[in-house]
């Protein structure tokens, strides 16, 4: 997979060495990048110059890529970025870094962008989770099919604990896609057995939340699952 992100920060570095060690072909677009920030990241290939600009997209050859991921400290570069990325190029797929909070609702398809990832919701989502078990958290969206990844870790006393997955009729539009037991995360199947304590990833929709929750942790007060 060919993979371009706008902005050579320490995100966009952290992100191309992720892809790098996956096998994947990364392109690092920077304006202001310099050779101690290429010496990071030798294995990638860079391209000095301003995201923003058609022409420099076209000598990026977005036309070429898998994924384009907009991941500057500027929403507004973010959002120029995606949007040019889905209109002018075609790109597949697009992730859109959030910095400011009060800007999610732009980053959605009219925008061009596929998924936003928003670091401060994301940060919040993980403090949630941490100390609170039994309360269903939202991790992120999917701007595409307003779909969700949610968090629940299974109480003590659901009566779940010791269930097959596959015995489980889950709400409409509701997938289990992850369970993480002790720091292992486990790829679920119909005969892996739910314990108290484990840690459980969905896909599924905001009109089905409250139903997990309360199938799940029935004892615990429905919240809002927002970060």
């Amino acid at each position: 997979m060919r993979v371009v992100i706008a902005g050579a920060g320490s995100v966009g570095r952290s992100i191309a060495q992720e892809l790098l060690a996956s096998g994947h072909q990364v392109l690092l677009i920077d304006k202001d990048a310099d050779d101690v920030q290429a010496s990071r990241v030798p294995e990638a290939s860079w391209l000095l110059a301003d995201a923003c600009e058609l022409a420099s997209l076209e000598e990026a050859r977005l036309e070429e890529c898998d994924v384009v991921v907009a991941a500057t400290g500027d929403d507004k570069v973010n959002l120029v970025v995606s949007l040019l990325a889905k209109t002018e190029f075609g790109v597949p797929r697009t992730v859109g870094r959030v910095n400011n909070p009060k800007n999610e609702w732009m980053f959605d398809e009219s925008w061009g962008v596929d998924v936003a990832v928003s670091t401060p919701r994301l940060m919040t989502a993980l403090i949630e989770e941490a100390v609170s078990i039994g309360d269903l958290v939202r991790i992120f969206e999917f701007q595409q099919g307003r779909a969700a990844m949610v968090e629940i870790t299974l109480p003590d006393r659901s009566e779940f604990a010791g269930r097959r997955v596959g015995d489980v009729r889950w709400p409409e539009d509701t997938v289990l896609v992850a369970i993480i037991r002790g720091q292992r995360p486990i790829a679920p199947t119909a005969d892996d057995a739910m314990e108290a304590g484990d840690e459980m990833l969905f896909i599924t929709t905001a009109e089905q939340e409250s139903r997990l929750q309360r199938l799940l942790a029935p004892d615990v007060r429905p919240r809002t699952a927002e970060a």
